[in-house]
């Protein structure tokens, strides 16, 4: 078995601050990394669930219920909807956060790189989740394709900050595409998820998706990480194989203007065979793809069987973690990343 070449950081990693997360990051995986996060630090901690609050405070916009419910420390996970009378076209949102706090982390990443902690030619990884995920989340009923509309384009707004504010050759952006795929698995937390727009889900998740990709300016590197959630390390449902990302990315390729610099997917803890990877022959060329097969909870070993398990149908890939770990357990987070060492090579 040859070693796997490169790692990936999904996106949240489980220190306090971006300073630890971007200098630990360099430290241990050195040169296998082409580019790092901030590790979605502060409210940023549990993916999208602080746009809730962005959201709530814009005029037209309400919760639903009249009390709280909390998520940890931060957030008020009530859901949300428009204000009986108020047209989805008079609604104007804040910013939503994501270009402030990736122009404040950059600023630490570029100063870290002119240290020499981090090597030159790293790019810095900002993570945005799709419109998608928002609106299925947080809102019900004809609120969605009411609301979709005004939140891509505060998305698109927030893509145009961060582009303008940060150098491109510096910058990678990366979609994370995980309510996709729960529409296409009729899948999700309790509930499965649904589309609300008319003709086939399918081909109405993809074209959103490669609107997505080709919003990214050419010089800024674009990626995806697909996804089958993560509450509690648990996905909302387990994939029988890579065949539908496989399906879904390659809709995705041959309907973009432009390529995906680099990809990552999933692997579950318990799949170590080699059907699981069987369909990764059939996926369209990317630049770099990325195997979520390291679990913190067998390490080195279980890793090694899976990359075996891989190497059956695929040669070309990289390593990582099946999602985020930003909610990793305390302590964990220094294995995690010596795991992704150990199996990889530098580019």
């Amino acid at each position: 078995m040859t070693r796997p070449q490169g790692a990936h950081l999904v996106g949240s990693v489980n220190y306090d601050d971006a300073e630890t997360t971007i200098r630990t990051a360099a430290e241990v995986l050195g040169g296998r990394l082409r580019r790092i996060p901030d590790g979605e630090v502060g409210r940023r901690f549990h993916w999208i669930m602080f746009q809730t609050d962005v959201l709530s405070e814009a005029e037209g916009i309400e919760r639903v219920g009249d009390e709280p419910i909390p998520l940890g420390a931060w957030h008020d996970f009530r859901p949300l909807r428009i204000v009986e009378g108020v047209a989805a076209d008079e609604l104007r949102l804040p910013p939503l956060g994501y270009a402030e706090a990736a122009v404040e982390s950059y600023a630490i990443f570029a100063r870290l790189r002119r240290e020499g902690a981090v090597a030159a030619g790293t790019r810095f990884q900002v993570s945005l989740p799709t419109p998608v995920a928002i609106v299925s989340a947080f809102f019900h009923g004809e609120d969605r394709a009411a609301f979709e509309p005004v939140y891509t384009a505060a998305m698109l707004r927030e893509l145009d900050v961060l582009t303008a504010s940060i150098p491109q050759q510096d910058l990678a952006l990366q979609w994370d595409v995980c309510s996709e795929l729960g529409i296409v698995e009729r899948a999700g937390y309790g509930t499965a998820l649904q589309h609300w727009w008319e003709g086939d889900p399918f081909d109405g998740l993809v074209a959103r998706v490669a609107a997505l990709l080709d919003a990214v300016p050419a010089a800024v590197e674009v990626g995806a990480h697909f996804c089958y959630g993560d509450v509690a390390e648990t996905h909302f449902v387990e994939p029988e194989d890579t065949g539908v990302i496989v399906r879904f990315a390659n809709a995705v390729l041959a309907s973009s203007a432009r390529g995906l610099t680099f990809a990552h997917l999933p692997v579950p803890i318990d799949r170590d065979d080699a059907a699981y990877f069987a369909p990764l022959v059939g996926l369209s060329p990317v630049g770099e793809l990325y195997l979520g097969l390291v679990h913190r909870q067998d390490g080195l070993e279980g890793a090694q069987r899976r990359i075996a398990a891989a190497q059956q149908h695929v040669q070309d890939f990289g390593v990582a973690t099946e999602c985020g770990i930003g909610r990793a357990p305390a302590g964990t987070t220094e294995g995690i990343l010596a795991t992704h060492a150990a199996v990889a090579t530098a580019w």
